[in-house]
């Protein structure tokens, strides 16, 4: 004798039965997504600095003789900037073109090495390593000098490297929620809320790290224009991959500035410490060039400063070109088709 059911139940059947089963990329897609951000995020976090290794790493080196010896003892670990004398390495060494100096009389068995800790405690490590080692091996005694110390609130040298994240993570997330809002404002009320908030991203950023918390000494309006062009930078590169790759878009975004970019950025570990790939990219990112700008801008009298504000410039400027065409490229499609 057939069991009859109640009309709830035989509704939930009919549903059951009439529903299909979702494809299977509704399923992978995220899923893979968040596994492949995990891995590259703990991968190039935590592989970069498994195992820092000096490649050329700039040393000025006062007199012929001691140049000789240092490049024939450390190979390509340094790479050797010979100068006159211990005044003209330290010039080089404040204006960045180096990352210590070192100098010693040929008639003394002391050398004297001068280092700039604002290059990054990774890096200082490494040069006061090498060629400790070196007056080791040659019986001589060294005297380190840190002539570019970190500024007073800023003792491990982080400050710019949490800086340029957080600029970086606000242009991200600005560009993320402007993406949604595709169907509610005009892409040119788009590019206004874009600029308007990177310029305000930036100018919070600086008033916050310098005159508040004292841990970023760069002078206030130039460190707000470079924390600007890489909050627009952030925002517009964002916007564009999410634009010209749908939903994929603002994972590859977070893959490529938030990831990679800052993790090669240099602030954690230095650039002259990284893998060649990872070196090869680390002042072409927004991040990175950012990371230097701020270095350069604080510690530096800026003397470095023009390429990492171009190359931010640039990746700001080209993305948003690239948004704004996108209009275009899809009506000429369109006429193509029809």
């Amino acid at each position: 004798m057939a069991t009859r059911l109640g009309p709830a139940a035989e509704a939930d059947l009919t549903t059951a039965s009439s529903s299909t089963a979702p494809p299977v990329r509704l399923w992978l897609q995220p899923a893979v997504i968040a596994l492949v951000v995990v891995a590259a995020f703990v991968g190039c976090y935590v592989g970069l600095q498994r195992n820092p290794q000096p490649h050329r790493v700039p040393v000025a080196v006062a007199g012929q003789e001691l140049s000789g010896e240092i490049r024939q003892v450390l190979g390509d670990s340094v790479d050797v900037h010979p100068v006159a004398d211990a005044a003209t390495g330290r010039a080089e060494l404040e204006s960045r073109d180096v990352v210590a100096a070192l100098s010693g009389r040929a008639d003394s068995d002391r050398l004297r090495l001068e280092v700039a800790g604002a290059n990054g405690q990774s890096t200082t490590t490494a040069v006061k390593s090498l060629i400790g080692a070196y007056a080791h091996g040659s019986s001589q005694r060294l005297t380190t000098v840190d002539v570019v110390p970190f500024a007073r609130f800023d003792s491990r040298g982080l400050a710019g490297f949490y800086m340029a994240f957080g600029v970086t993570l606000a242009g991200f997330v600005l560009a993320q929620n402007a993406l949604g809002l595709a169907n509610h404002l005009h892409l040119r009320h788009r590019f206004w809320l874009l600029s308007g908030a990177s310029v305000a991203i930036g100018i919070v950023a600086t008033v916050i790290a310098g005159p508040i918390l004292g841990a970023v000494p760069a002078p206030v309006m130039p460190l707000a224009f470079g924390l600007t062009l890489l909050a627009a930078a952030a925002a517009f590169t964002t916007k564009l991959l999410g634009t010209y790759l749908g939903p994929v878009g603002v994972p590859v975004a977070t893959l490529l500035l938030l990831t990679v970019g800052n993790s090669t950025s240099g602030a954690t570990i230095g650039p002259d410490l990284l893998p060649s790939a990872a070196r090869a990219v680390s002042a072409l990112l927004p991040p990175g060039a950012a990371v230097r700008a701020v270095t350069d801008l604080s510690y530096f009298h800026g003397a470095q400063v023009v390429q990492p504000l171009v190359t931010l410039a640039l990746w700001a400027v080209i993305a948003a070109v690239l948004v704004s065409l996108r209009p275009h490229l899809r009506r000429r499609r369109t006429r193509v088709t029809t």
